[in-house]
């Protein structure tokens, strides 16, 4: 290339190893200040997340069924096709990514193929669940769980599995909508015996419920779930950290803003016949093109026109 440094195509430098990104993100959970993690469902969201300055994104689970199958979430999207979109997410970004795994995909040696997969896609961290097969929403209601030591096996095969020891397992519980806040922290604990580096408490009804979560865990990373206008109190960050929670999950609000945004512009377009008025609600060509990287691109290719003098 004539000794051209066209750096990699998709940032600015070279891109971070999937290692590096781990060590990353275990730096984030240990910070005094709680990590926000915003869901993506596509690379265009993996970039806006990286551009507003996050430290980490969320590969969710209900945001690629919803987004790229138009299916709600009941565990209809694949192993190998979540995998390919985690592979896309990683290389569209800096940022370390956290990929909703749903159950595993199956029995503890399904798990253990779900952790090698996806670790070699790039996945950060990667979040199984205790429900059974098909999974649901759990902001839905009429879950099944697997019975507590069957999830404690699954997690030790996925801290097993993983050749990177600094990729993270989170354990997520859907058992307070099925058996109640008591077992739902009785799991946690054997999640975190099991080998799981994070907890996911879904769905706690009352600020009193996440503080007793927080209590009664105290001293395990934590995670919250906000699902706007769902089962879980929506609380500012500062509160959730007092109550004990490291990592403050908003996994669906870009999908659902970008949804909202979408249906009015389409409203505007099919009454008006027109565009130009919503100039200034649109992003403008210019940021288009700098949030896919065109300048880099082009001076890639204009290296690769170049001729050969025999460096690399």
């Amino acid at each position: 290339m004539n000794g051209a440094d066209t750096g990699d195509l998709i940032g600015v430098g070279p891109m971070p190893s999937a290692h590096d990104r781990r060590l990353a993100l275990r730096a984030s959970l240990a910070a005094d200040e709680p990590l926000v993690l915003p869901g993506i469902t596509d690379a265009l969201g993996a970039r806006l997340v990286q551009t507003a300055g996050f430290a980490a994104a969320y590969a969710t689970g209900a945001g690629l069924a919803n987004a790229q199958y138009g299916v709600p979430d009941l565990g209809l999207v694949s192993l190998g096709e979540v995998v390919d979109h985690v592979g896309r997410l990683t290389e569209a970004t800096r940022l370390p990514v956290v990929v909703d795994a749903d159950t595993g995909y199956g029995g503890p040696l399904a798990a253990m193929r779900t952790v090698r997969l996806l670790e070699r896609a790039g996945a950060a961290a990667i979040q199984l669940e205790d429900q059974e097969m098909p999974k649901r929403c759990g902001h839905f209601d009429d879950h099944a769980l697997i019975p507590t030591g069957h999830m404690q096996t699954k997690i030790a095969a996925a801290v097993d599995a993983r050749t990177d020891h600094a990729l993270v397992i989170i354990a997520r519980t859907d058992a307070r909508s099925v058996h109640g806040l008591d077992e739902a922290i009785a799991r946690g604990k054997a999640y975190v015996e099991a080998g799981a580096d994070l907890l996911f408490i879904e769905a706690p009804r009352s600020v009193e419920e996440l503080a007793r979560v927080g209590r009664e865990l105290a001293g395990v990373p934590l995670l919250v779930n906000v699902v706007e206008g769902g089962k879980t109190p929506e609380l500012a960050l500062e509160e959730y950290a007092d109550l004990g929670f490291g990592v403050v999950l908003f996994a669906n609000y870009l999908m659902r803003s970008m949804m909202l945004a979408g249906r009015e512009a389409l409203a505007h377009l099919a009454e008006h016949g027109e565009t130009g008025s919503r100039a200034g609600l649109m992003a403008s060509w210019a940021d288009r093109q700098a949030l896919v990287h065109l300048t880099e691109f082009t001076a890639a290719e204009a290296a690769l026109d170049l001729p050969w003098d025999g460096r690399r």
